[in-house]
């Protein structure tokens, strides 16, 4: 097998994160997924089908890296935890487009940084992490790892976000704000104030669901 990079997952958020390895002159070999008709085999010039999720292993001992392109926060946990020490090994993704300060703390392995996308400076970004397109995270902020904030997030500065967690399309998380682990925020919300472990929210100002 050639080098290159393989992409766990061949879904929609693949196709993005395709896109973002295509742009910086990457190749992206093939991909991994239990349904090998998934969307990435149809993109024109489509990447080819190496197995299911499982062969993660087999597929970086070629020489290829492997990057998670999975978008559901729970079936990416399962992955990472499934194959953490290969998973660490991976390297970040940044879109071109995207604004990354040069003094971040930290920009973990795997994580993926999209269009458009701003992290500011003294953030810190936890492993396999997703900032999607145009997600603003400001100065201070602690993400942590497999946090998924989607398109059009923003983070105000010094907020606090826990593992697993989803912040939804558009939400805005005011300054200073702590976030939980395995929380959802749904897309346009307006949190104001901490919220625990587990917790689900909507609304303006966001409250419980």
């Amino acid at each position: 097998m050639k080098h290159g990079v393989i992409l766990a997952g061949g879904g929609g958020h693949a196709l993005v994160v395709a896109g973002s390895l295509r742009r910086s002159g990457r190749a992206v070999v093939g991909f991994l997924d239990d349904d090998p008709a998934a969307v990435l085999s149809l993109e024109p010039g489509s990447a080819e089908h190496l197995g299911p999720l499982s062969q993660i292993e087999r597929c970086a001992s070629s020489g290829c890296g492997v990057v998670l392109a999975l978008g559901d926060v729970t079936l990416r946990r399962r992955v990472i935890d499934a194959h953490a020490h290969t998973l660490r090994r991976g390297s970040a993704v940044v879109d071109g487009t995207a604004m990354v300060a040069a003094a971040v703390s930290e920009l973990g392995a795997g994580v993926y940084v999209g269009a458009k996308a701003v992290v500011q400076v003294r953030a810190s970004i936890g492993e396999h992490a997703i900032i999607n397109t145009g997600a603003i995270i400001e100065h201070e902020c602690r993400i942590g790892s497999n946090v998924h904030v989607a398109p059009g997030g923003v983070l105000g500065g010094r907020v606090t976000v826990g593992p697993d967690t989803l912040i939804g399309l558009g939400a805005r998380v005011l300054p200073g704000v702590r976030i939980g682990s395995g929380c959802v925020v749904g897309a346009g919300a307006v949190v104001t104030g901490d919220l625990p472990d587990g917790a689900r929210v909507a609304g303006v100002p966001a409250r419980p669901i």
